[in-house]
């Protein structure tokens, strides 16, 4: 089931503890926008189909990455793109981006998801660390 747009930034502002929408929104655009760029095939077109579709097509015209970034790097890059930000801010706006996305996917979708990225990742996504 897809997100409508309200919800999903709602539920990032919240997670994100934003002072307003807009915030929610650029951190949710930037976000969406590298994780794009680390999924491929019908695990990205799910995901896709459960976000609303401006953040659908943000996932879908991904920023580029030559190569899959590990958690860390994906913070720093996530902070190289919203203006103002550092690690420790970029961390949140990770987080609560993709908290929301990982409800938005569902358990099983949300493993497919894991398998195409870096160890690590689970943390990011509001999950305890598997071992």
């Amino acid at each position: 089931m897809t997100l409508r747009r309200e919800a999903f930034l709602d539920q990032v502002k919240e997670r994100g503890e934003y002072g307003t929408v807009e915030e929610s929104e650029r951190a949710a655009r930037v976000v969406l926008a590298l994780l794009g760029a680390h999924l491929v095939g019908e695990v990205r077109a799910q995901l896709a189909a459960r976000l609303p579709e401006d953040f659908a097509l943000t996932l879908l015209n991904p920023l580029q990455s030559a190569e899959p970034l590990p958690p860390d790097r994906f913070v720093r890059a996530t902070a190289a793109w919203i203006e103002g930000a550092t690690e420790q801010t970029a961390a949140w706006d990770v987080s609560a981006v993709l908290s929301t996305a990982a409800d938005a996917a569902g358990d099983d979708l949300l493993g497919q998801i894991l398998l195409q990225l870096p160890a690590g990742y689970e943390l990011l996504f509001g999950c305890p660390q598997t071992t």
